[in-house]
């Protein structure tokens, strides 16, 4: 039987400072390397080039997916791995070979890394990035794998790494994304998957009450059984802690309480939500709202780290939670209790 052959397809534009580190980490590892340009006025081309990447060109139009279908044109491989320029191919190489010749959808884990304050942080993402002969995408941003023939989805030991939230790619590609976004909302305005993402692209650049607006618009037309709600209701608290609508996160808390009950990330944001309640209202806070803070964080620790839940904050279900409550005991003169977590956080930190 005829071994499947496998090819990484990529879309491009003025990537020559990532480019080679995401190409170095699939090398040897895939048949064919297919790059479609842009429009580059860097190295990138010659950089794809230099590891034996077929390089194509095509005009941009303001459409993630026309470009990434118009680079899956290119490809005659049985499976396409899907990869941005700041991706970069962790582990699971050998799946790569393993992938059979039955049709799925594979879904890899994508580690975002990001900045938080001045500590980096890190969600893993479940993505739709392998796709099988014949599979195209669907959307101008933030495109999604059509899928017509109803092919299930499989979840693959691939880990992928990517820090386009940090720092440098947030300034790189700063207004592109909203622009496109508020394009795709003005033909569907009440695409709960649009807001959900522009909710997102808002609250990177620290727009938090926009971001707010736009989140608490797509809960409201999600569906319970959206891929994307956990990772919306999550936003959603976190958002409208940053931007101070504390009285509607309680709100949003208590009515998706019953749905969340093993989920760190939502324990850890209504922990946050309640401290800044009772940091607001002093005079209840030691006898109503610190208890739930200091309960919340300790179900956190209870239910632990939950990667399976795409886009849960690392260290919510650890670490987080016990450095948060070692700092609430310390200041409400629980001295032992504090030294106790002080501790727990220093043995489940990485590293």
């Amino acid at each position: 039987m005829k071994t499947p052959t496998i090819a990484l397809v990529m879309i491009v534009k003025n990537e020559a400072a990532t480019l080679a580190r995401c190409l170095s980490s699939v090398q040897g590892h895939v048949d064919d390397i297919i790059v479609l340009d842009t429009g580059s006025t860097d190295d990138t081309v010659g950089i794809a080039q230099g590891f034996g990447a077929r390089v194509h060109h095509f005009g941009w139009v303001d459409d993630f997916s026309a470009a990434r279908n118009a680079a899956l044109d290119h490809s005659s491989a049985d499976w396409n791995l899907i990869l941005d320029a700041d991706n970069w191919l962790e582990s699971g190489h050998e799946e790569l070979r393993r992938l059979g010749t039955e049709p799925f959808l594979g879904q890899i884990a994508i580690v975002n890394r990001f900045m938080q304050g001045n500590e980096e942080r890190h969600t893993i993402e479940w993505g739709t990035r392998i796709l099988p002969k014949g599979v195209r995408y669907a959307g101008r941003i933030h495109e999604q794998a059509a899928n017509p023939d109803g092919f299930s989805r499989k979840r693959l030991g691939v880990r992928v790494g990517h820090d386009g939230y940090m720092p440098e790619g947030l300034a790189a590609k700063k207004g592109r994304n909203e622009a496109l976004l508020r394009m795709a909302l003005a033909e569907t305005p009440e695409d709960p998957y649009l807001l959900y993402q522009l909710g997102k692209e808002l609250a990177l650049y620290d727009r938090h009450g926009e971001a707010a607006d736009c989140f608490l618009s797509a809960v409201s037309l999600c569906a319970r059984d959206q891929s994307f709600r956990y990772d919306l209701i999550m936003r959603s608290l976190f958002t409208l802690k940053q931007a101070g609508h504390l009285e509607r996160a309680i709100l949003l808390a208590e009515e998706e309480f019953p749905y969340w009950q093993d989920s760190p990330d939502y324990f850890f944001c209504v922990a946050d939500v309640f401290l800044d309640w009772a940091i607001q209202h002093p005079a209840e806070a030691e006898s109503q709202f610190l208890p739930i803070v200091e309960s919340s964080w300790l179900k956190c620790l209870e239910i632990g780290e939950r990667p399976d839940l795409s886009e849960s904050v690392a260290g919510r279900g650890s670490y987080l939670a016990a450095q948060n409550l070692a700092v609430l005991y310390e200041n409400t003169g629980r001295a032992a209790q504090a030294a106790e977590y002080r501790d727990k956080a220093r043995a489940m930190r990485p590293g």
